[in-house]
């Protein structure tokens, strides 16, 4: 045999063992899908991990995949049932048995010292998961939950990442705080000391029965926040990061110079009676030719838009996110650290904050383990001294700064471009440290012992340097032409506040069932210790403007202050759950409180609640029903307390000060003490009784869901202030009177199904509410905003609108408000007199009436999940469907003073001499005068209108890459994201205002993510 001849046939043998060892290798593979009872399941996803292949079991729960590995993965997944996975070697068939989901009924919620499943709750609880949270894209908790929960009212006063949004719980509750508690992992905190990404769970309490085991500091709602814990036998180290642009929903257009001009001459005019010449300020020449005359000579006839000038049109935004998770049977730690890094829309504006969480678990003894947590946030908020708002800007015609670049006048000093630039800088940094430490001991089966102790530290540190500003004159740099408003001197204010509190809690929990009773028991004691201290210090006149410490400003001018408080409460509380055969179910809470705000006899409140469950769906007249729904009603009743009052009302405080008095012709300051408010010393707890009817469904198979609840709340004994005389010489002391009643409804309805690898859920909720104030003691809250016995809670109060003035005839004929109403001005209703008739007269006293609440009305909100295969999409959105809102003078009024800018919706849409009839006729706004203002801008219902929105919150677009493409990287998934929060709001609103951007720009914000797990 020749060498080629040799060569061939090994060649060949080679080929043959090769794929031998391939037919060997990568084989047919065959399955069948059970449930826990044999019976298949169809419609079954299954994936084959390493090659990322896909199919669907068939009506017999069957699959089949060809040309598999010697050893791969098989994952099943389907609506209702827990994923599942199987390693397979060497086989040619396998059964993969999927476990049923917990169902939504089943779903445990944390309720106040325990959980409860969701079918056995009486109250009215809502349950917001962490992904829920997370899928928000938001900074700040407080802001996700604007539209997730039916009930809760999330309101934004802008977008700014340090500031934090108000939440009001089934509305409002009380004149004063009607804040909702916040409890973190059992503990007393705040909301927005959690990082959205920390979160399991969140559960809101809102009505007296759910609440009311937090008695006296329930009363404006419940928020429970649970956040995530290591399980045993997972070990994983993830990854998010997430880079963002955003760029403000709207800002405000102005007048461009000529316009300004022409306006401010026709105001003069209009003051002048319209009589002399019709350009008092600027001539006709100057108007018209101002484009050349300032080419010519910026510095002299400046054109500046100033909003480009003192606003970015973008930031950047990033966040990092890094978990560690490990269980082993005895430890479990889970360890999270997030960075946030947030600038504003103007220069050195940002927000950077770092937050740190370690949830541990230990498993000491069989009947004993321990858990311990601590967590800790560091921020930093930096900005100008003089920061801008949306209503922020300077006429046209004043330059910011002169051709060369130096600091202009501005208005004769006021100049916000050089006071952002130049006019120093505040800066704040705040620590939060808590820890918790919790012992569980279960000495028999059922019953389960706590004791906990959890410390907190906050401190933070302020410091606001203010810089003198100095301008000169435009044709001679080195003449000084004054100082810019507000920085006439370099000064320094720094601010320290430093407070503790200690939690200690032990409580025992039972649980028992006997057949078809079941039995929930618990018992428990809280005690709650909160120290708080502040230091301040001010230096005037530095020599220096880089040096902001205080030793350097003049020691003539430095003045300090300080002040301390303390507050503490004891509890007591209890808890009884009985249901008989999941179908009928009673539920009581008692928490007995005392609290230090109050006089030793009258410290202590009681606070019961009751409520009642009836399944019907048990029922033997609902067993034949096909499909059988669930259904449940819901009945509460229960009180809640207030004591967040002021640390020391029933006590005569004395306040110190200086005053000065003379020692013969000498000056000389004394330290002065007084008692400086009379105290009534039986106040004692604000308490509101709840009532609450509720229903839950479901409906096929648990696809559909359904929850509604009407309530009714009832506060009595409201703190405020009696009236005294004056010459007493005190301040007026508080008192328990006053009611105010508030009842509502809201409703939930949820969709979720699955079709193939295609899988969507669908939630929408809508609830509404309003408060009427009842016997206030005599006490009334005027203003724009009211609050008196019959109004709404700041229900709007003015003069009722007739229209504008259209001629000269027209205002001799009717009832004025001054002197000065001239045709062009808003005309207002002759209400009543003195007598109780029309007088002929406008008056404050007679002619003012309720114009309609201020609340938002009919908030609804929901989502929509989408997912196929490795996509998944989400969208969001929240609203609100009636709102009386208000024009502000910031939207609408001309020349404010005399540097403001004309806002440019009112160009062309204002009434004028100028105009048709016609035209003036459809006139939205009233003349352009200054003697006028006193007459049109007095608050009516001529600057109301409808400020309903509905804002588009979140739309997500993610994709998982094939398993088969990470694993070569040894990573076990990747997930790629884009989301764009705020894109939209449908309103209307004036064109460059945001339904809740009044004090900083709500920003659209455009976010790319990756969130990769090892």
């Amino acid at each position: 045999m020749t060498k080629k001849k040799l060569h061939s046939g090994l060649i060949f043998l080679l080929c043959v063992i090769h794929s031998f060892l391939l037919s060997a290798q990568e084989s047919r593979i065959s399955g069948t899908v059970v449930s826990p009872d044999g019976v298949p399941i169809a419609g079954v996803s299954i994936t084959l991990k390493e090659t990322d292949q896909r199919t669907l079991t068939d009506a017999s729960g069957k699959f089949t995949f060809t040309a598999v590995p010697a050893e791969f993965t098989l994952l099943a997944t389907s609506v209702g049932y827990e994923p599942a996975e199987s390693k397979v070697t060497g086989q040619d068939t396998v059964t993969l048995t999927l476990q049923p989901t917990v169902n939504d009924l089943e779903e445990v919620v944390v309720v106040g010292y325990g959980t409860v499943q969701k079918k056995d709750l009486t109250g009215a609880v809502a349950a917001l998961s962490g992904k829920d949270v997370a899928d928000r894209k938001t900074v700040r908790i407080s802001q996700a939950l604007q539209g997730a929960v039916s009930g809760v009212t999330v309101t934004r006063s802008g977008g700014a990442a340090n500031t934090s949004a108000t939440i009001r719980i089934r509305g409002v509750t009380t004149i004063g705080d009607s804040d909702p508690l916040v409890i973190i992992d059992g503990v007393p905190g705040a909301l927005d000391w959690v990082n959205p990404n920390d979160v399991e769970s969140i559960s809101v309490l809102k009505d007296a029965a759910s609440a009311a085991i937090y008695g006296s500091r329930a009363a404006a709602g419940v928020i429970l926040v649970t956040t995530k814990r290591a399980k045993q036998g997972v070990v994983n180290l993830d990854y998010i990061g997430e880079f963002s642009i955003e760029k403000p929903t709207e800002t405000v257009e102005y007048a461009d110079a000529q316009t300004y001009m022409r306006l401010i001459n026709e105001r003069n005019w209009n003051d002048n009676g319209n009589t002399g010449t019709e350009y008092p300020i600027f001539s006709r020449e100057t108007i018209d030719n101002y484009g050349a005359l300032h080419a010519e000579n910026p510095d002299l006839y400046p054109n500046v838009n100033w909003l480009p000038l003192l606003m970015r049109e973008t930031a950047p935004r990033q966040s990092h996110v890094l978990n560690f998770t490990a269980g082993t049977p005895n430890v479990r730690s889970k360890v999270s650290l997030a960075f946030d890094k947030t600038p504003g829309f103007y220069v050195r504006r940002k927000y950077d904050r770092l937050t740190v969480r370690a949830n541990n678990d230990f498993t000491i003894l069989k009947d004993l383990n321990a858990e311990f947590d601590i967590n800790g946030i560091y921020s930093v908020s930096e900005q100008p001294v003089f920061g801008i708002t949306p209503a922020t800007g300077v006429a046209p015609i004043y330059a910011a700064t002169w051709q060369d670049g130096r600091i202009a006048s501005g208005k004769t000093g006021v100049n916000p471009y050089a006071r952002l630039m130049n006019g120093g800088d505040s800066r704040t940094m705040a620590n939060v440290v808590r820890g918790r430490l919790a012992l569980n001991y279960t000495p028999l089966e059922g019953l389960k012992l706590t004791a906990v102790v959890s410390p907190e530290l906050y401190m933070d540190k302020g410091k606001a340097f203010t810089k003198a500003i100095s301008y000169t004159l435009a044709d001679d740099p080195n003449v000084t032409g004054g100082y810019i408003e507000g920085h006439t001197q370099t000064q320094l204010v720094e601010n320290r506040n430093d407070n503790y509190a200690v939690t200690t809690q032990f409580f025992a929990n039972y649980v028992k069932a006997m057949g078809a009773h079941h039995l929930n028991l618990m018992v428990g004691n809280e005690n709650y210790n909160y120290f708080n201290e502040t230091l301040g210090a001010r230096r005037e006149q530095y020599a220096l403007s880089g040096f902001p410490y205080l030793d350097i400003g003049n020691q003539n001018y430095q003045y300090n202050n300080g002040s301390a408080f303390e507050n503490a409460y004891r509890s007591f509380f209890g808890r009884a759950m009985y249901n008989f055969k999941d179908r009928y179910f009673v539920q009581v809470n008692a928490r007995y409180d005392g609290s230090s705000r109050f006089d030793r006899r009258y410290r202590w409140g009681l606070f019961p609640s009751v409520s009642a469950g009836w399944v019907l769906s048990e029922e033997a007249f609902f067993r034949d029903v096909p499909n059988r729904p669930f259904l449940k009603l819901r009945a509460s009743w229960g009180t809640l307390g207030n004591e967040r009052i002021g640390n020391y009302p029933y006590q005569s405080t004395i306040g110190f000060s200086n005053a000065l008095f003379f020692e013969g012709n000498n000056v000389v300051s004394q330290q002065t003490a007084a008692v400086e408010k009379y105290a009534i010393q039986d106040i004692s707890w604000e308490t509101t009784t709840s009532y609450d009817i509720g229903l839950d469904a479901r409906f096929f198979d648990g696809r559909m869901n359904v929850t509604a609840d009407y309530y009714r709340k009832t506060t009595k004994d409201m703190l405020l202030a009696l009236e005294i005389p004056d010459y007493i010489g005190l301040d007026n002391p508080d008192q328990n009177t006053g009611r105010m009643h508030t009842r509502g409804w809201e409703a939930e309805l949820g969709w979720s199904d699955q079709k193939g690898e295609f899988s969507y859920a669908v939630a929408v909720n809508i609830s509404d509410s309003r408060t009427r104030m009842g016997d206030l003691g005599g006490t009334e809250f005027l203003g724009s905003q009211v609050k008196f016995a019959g109004s709404e809670f700041n229900e709007w109060y003015g003069y009722r609108a007739l229209g504008i003035y259209q001629n000269q005839e027209q205002v001799d004929g009717s009832a004025r408000l001054n002197a000065q109403v001239r045709a062009g001005d808003v005309q207002y209703a002759d209400i009543s007199g003195p007598n109780g008739v029309p007088d002929g007269l406008i008056s404050a006293e007679y002619d003012r009436v309720l114009l309609g609440g201020s609340l938002p009305r009919y908030l609804y909100g929901g989502n929509v999940r989408l997912g196929y295969k490795a996509f998944d999409f989400s969208l969001a959105f929240q609203g609100i469907g009636k709102q009386t809102a208000q024009l502000t003078t910031d939207m609408v009024q001309p020349f404010r003073a005399q540097y403001i800018e004309v806002p440019k919706l009112i160009v062309g849409n204002h009434w004028s001499v100028y105009n048709t009839e016609e035209a003036n006729r459809d006139a939205r706004y009233p003349r352009i005068s200054n003697t006028g203002d006193a007459n049109n801008y007095a608050f009516s219902d001529f600057w109301l209108f409808n400020g309903a929105y509905m804002r588009i919150k979140n739309i997500t677009l993610g994709y998982q890459l094939p398993v088969n493409w990470t694993q070569k990287a040894k990573i076990s998934s990747i997930r790629l994201y884009v989301s764009v929060s705020d894109l939209r709001a449908f309103d209307r609103y004036p064109k460059g205002w945001d339904p809740e951007g009044s004090a900083y720009w709500i920003p659209t914000t455009y976010l790319s993510g990756l969130s990769i797990r090892f």
